[in-house]
């Protein structure tokens, strides 16, 4: 069976209409050529070797999550440096127009003007936001952060956040800065990217707390990661009691293993029934991002 038979067969014997996977990246050319030239040399942030399994162009990898049935997925694209953001949203607006299937996705970055350009992304639509506090390297407790966070909360966007310190910690990574943020703005609806790996605990905690923090299974649960940050099993139970606050993620096309690979390792987990593998797979992002 090919792998998109194989992944389709999986949706379709849960009763879904596709999955939706609130994780993956689709970035200007030249820029995601930078980050798969990072991952071939294995840097600072991976430490690994790393195979980009569904490095093609653009349109080649829409059409593979097409074939996949992938009913809804996102653009995140994620600034490295100060003026970079804004650029960055729009490309990422005209992706979105052009690939309906395609979340409308922005980001941003601790800078004087971060809170026009988030207002000016808000009022064009975007669906999902993008914090990369590993790569960006700064506090999401910044001030000039401020008012980009209250306006978030107001407008109710969610924001896919790698803040755990996974795979490699940076200086503001891990749950203490995000658990002050929260402590701001509770009522922020956050995805924790990676399930918040390792610290793993620390944001299931998180979740539990806040009703609008999700976590997302990107790279959770697979033998890549579990051979270095493995998921407790003494966390199984919490895992499936939180089942509507778990998202599919997938972090397609950046991934050292097939797309059906991750899928099966997440559905085949101790203890999780059909209505946990649909609420992951579907029905809680079709829910927050009004899917109808």
């Amino acid at each position: 069976m090919d792998e998109a038979n194989n992944v389709r067969k999986i949706w379709m014997e849960l009763g879904l209409p596709g999955i939706v996977d609130v994780h993956t990246h689709f970035m200007p050319k030249n820029v995601m050529d930078k980050v798969w030239r990072y991952f071939d040399s294995q840097g600072p942030l991976i430490g690994r070797e790393w195979p980009i399994t569904y490095r093609a162009d653009e349109a080649q990898r829409v059409a593979t999550l097409r074939e996949f049935g992938i009913r809804k997925f996102s653009s995140l694209v994620y600034p490295h440096k100060p003026e970079m953001a804004a650029w960055l949203n729009q490309w990422a607006r005209g992706f979105a127009r052009q690939t309906p299937d395609c979340l409308h996705t922005a980001t941003f970055f601790p800078e004087p003007g971060a809170a026009g350009y988030v207002a000016e992304a808000i009022t064009a639509g975007t669906q999902v936001f993008k914090a990369h506090i590993q790569v960006g390297n700064y506090d999401p407790n910044d001030p000039l952060l401020d008012a980009v966070w209250g306006l978030i909360e107001d407008a109710g966007v969610p924001v896919v956040i790698h803040c755990g310190s996974g795979p490699a910690p940076g200086d503001f990574t891990g749950p203490d800065p995000i658990a002050r943020l929260l402590g701001r703005h509770p009522r922020l609806p956050l995805i924790v990217a990676h399930m918040g790996m390792p610290e793993y605990s620390a944001f299931l905690d998180l979740a539990e707390r806040y009703e609008n923090v999700r976590l997302d299974t990107t790279m959770a649960f697979t033998p890549f990661v579990e051979a270095t940050m493995p998921f407790p099993t003494s966390e199984s139970a919490r895992l499936i009691a939180l089942g509507e606050h778990i998202l599919f993620g997938s972090d397609f096309p950046n991934i050292p293993y097939g797309y059906a690979e991750a899928v099966h390792h997440l559905i085949d987990l101790p203890g999780v029934d059909d209505a946990w593998r649909r609420n992951v797979l579907h029905d809680n992002a079709a829910k927050l991002f009004g899917l109808s």
